[in-house]
């Protein structure tokens, strides 16, 4: 695919950019993209300035609360401010999660979706742990299945959830 601004080199970089329903794509070679004004190149990306960023999210919510929330709350072992964890986005220790909980869980329903941690296991690490994790992932197949009263699919996942379960027995 050509490069949709000179036209003659190959396109690099895909752009796409969804404005209330609205799809703009845009397809740039290296050239280009580095003149174009929306792309900043020489910045470098920061999960932090990102985790930052989402935080600032919450300041449309100009609430006199809000405001004693933000400059009141900080950490008791390390002394962070939630105001400072909002400008730096990472925690200063691990009792920072604790101190700001109530303002995070917001945060990662908006990042997740949800708000517990639900990460991956290592294959070569986690054998025991990725079969517990399967058997609660079918006892809520299980569960809906019944409430659906689809008792035959029920009785398969049952028989999934007893084999997973001897394997755990074994070892």
């Amino acid at each position: 695919m050509l490069c949709d601004d000179c036209g003659k080199r190959e396109a690099t970089m895909h752009f796409t950019k969804i404005i209330n329903g609205d799809v703009t794509e845009l397809h740039l070679c290296e050239e280009c993209a580095k003149n174009h004004k929306e792309f900043d190149f020489d910045a470098s990306f920061s999960i932090h300035n990102f985790l930052a960023g989402l935080l600032d999210l919450d300041s449309t919510q100009e609430s006199p609360f809000e405001m004693d929330y933000i400059t009141s709350v900080k950490c008791e072992k390390c002394g962070l401010t939630y105001s400072r964890f909002r400008q730096i986005g990472k925690f200063g220790c691990s009792n920072c999660y604790n101190s700001f909980r109530e303002k995070l869980i917001p945060l990662f329903r908006r990042i997740h979706g949800h708000e517990n941690h639900v990460g991956k296991v290592p294959r070569r690490a986690g054998g025991m742990i990725r079969i517990k994790k399967e058997i609660s992932r079918l006892k809520k197949q299980l569960e809906l299945a019944v409430r659906n009263e689809e008792y035959e699919k029920a009785a398969k996942i049952r028989d999934q959830i007893k084999e997973l379960q001897a394997q755990i027995d074994t070892e």
